[in-house]
């Protein structure tokens, strides 16, 4: 399943790479993954549904 992101250094949309799913020290669900270009740590607060 593609999970899309947005790249603060490429600044633009991409898949994230070996996306996980947590728990932010207040509650909120959170997704973390690379970005498959440049490398760098991506989030995206809020879970993805599941299917």
């Amino acid at each position: 399943m593609a999970v899309v992101g947005y790249c603060v250094k490429c600044k633009d949309k991409k898949e994230m790479v070996n996306p996980t799913e947590g728990v932010t020290k207040n509650g909120r669900v959170i997704t973390k993954g690379t970005c498959p270009e440049c490398g760098t740590k991506m989030s995206l607060i809020g879970g993805v549904a599941k299917k």
